[in-house]
């Protein structure tokens, strides 16, 4: 087995290509702690590596986030390890699903919703996962868009930035109800 490694823009956090499916079509997965990566056999098993910080499951990638005072030279070998192993062992990704988070809507602009969400799937998500991070949809009210960074994204010094004036310009541009893009922690 064969695992790429790329940087992303967080200095924190580097990207891992196992060359198969970690997520899949299921979505994404954001662990922030070995406690909340439970129902995950392969975060877990990365978070018993001293340095993991925070772990995120992509489609076809995972990312992980060290601790200030870790060092890549022996963080990723044995993050690495620690992949191969989970692939070898036959254990599953994650287990069961997680329970989707309520969404801050206002019914009566489901359209406007559709729109935003249609853009964020085709424009930005694509984007962001290329970098080992995803960008999810928590809500829209009063012109106000909310969205949580996930993956190498999250604690990124450019996400802000990137939100800013990446993704607030583009939905204001081909939805004109949109009024500004604010980043919620999860």
């Amino acid at each position: 087995m064969f695992i790429e490694t790329e940087g992303t823009p967080n200095p924190a956090t580097l990207k891992f290509l196992p060359g198969r499916d970690v997520m899949g079509p299921r979505g994404t997965a954001d662990f922030t702690s070995a406690e909340a990566a439970v129902r995950s056999p392969l975060a877990t098993r990365l978070f018993e590596l001293p340095g993991v910080a925070r772990v995120f499951l992509g489609a076809d990638f995972i990312t992980v986030t060290k601790t200030e005072d870790a060092d890549w030279s022996s963080l990723r070998p044995a993050i690495l390890g620690a992949i191969m192993e989970h692939y070898v062992s036959g254990l599953p990704v994650i287990e069961g699903s997680e329970a989707e988070e309520a969404e801050d809507v206002d019914p009566a602009d489901a359209e406007i919703v559709a729109t935003i969400k249609e853009l964020l799937d085709t424009r930005v998500r694509p984007a962001v996962a290329g970098d080992g991070g995803d960008i999810v949809f928590r809500g829209y009210r009063n012109g106000i868009v909310k969205l949580r960074m996930q993956g190498a994204c999250s604690g990124c010094p450019s996400s802000r930035a990137t939100l800013k004036h990446g993704v607030e310009n583009m939905l204001r541009h081909y939805v004109p109800e949109v009024i500004a893009v604010e980043q919620v922690e999860a």
